[in-house]
């Protein structure tokens, strides 16, 4: 069961350019990073740590700048690196790490792939 502010922050995605992917109405996701990296961005934001609009406009940032970089149908796109890069960008905005930080906790893990190195 979803909270207020996780319900709002879904459905304030739902038809648009970042919206999650889904399958028959669940959130979907393959990998458990990708679940972890979803709700530690629904839990910073809804404490405050950034305004969800703010990460929205990040992670559409994100988005085009993988767009522009990849043909659309490069097989190597997965929505939610898009959003971990975002969520990296919001959590150093907003002082909780520096990239630094960010690159050595991730080269331990399976998405070291990422953002920040």
């Amino acid at each position: 069961m979803q909270s207020k502010f996780e319900h709002f922050a879904v459905t304030s995605m739902m038809g648009a350019a970042d919206r999650p992917p889904r399958a028959e109405g669940a959130l979907q996701f393959s990998r458990e990073w990708e679940r972890t990296a979803f709700a530690v961005a629904l839990a910073l934001s809804r404490d405050g740590h950034f305004e969800w609009e703010d990460f929205r406009q990040h992670l559409i940032a994100a988005i085009g700048d993988w767009e522009g970089r990849h043909d659309i149908n490069d097989p190597s796109w997965n929505y939610y690196d898009q959003w971990l890069c975002a969520l990296e960008a919001m959590v150093v905005a907003s002082g909780l790490a520096s990239p630094d930080e960010i690159a050595s906790r991730a080269a331990a893990s399976e998405a070291a792939h990422l953002c920040f190195k």
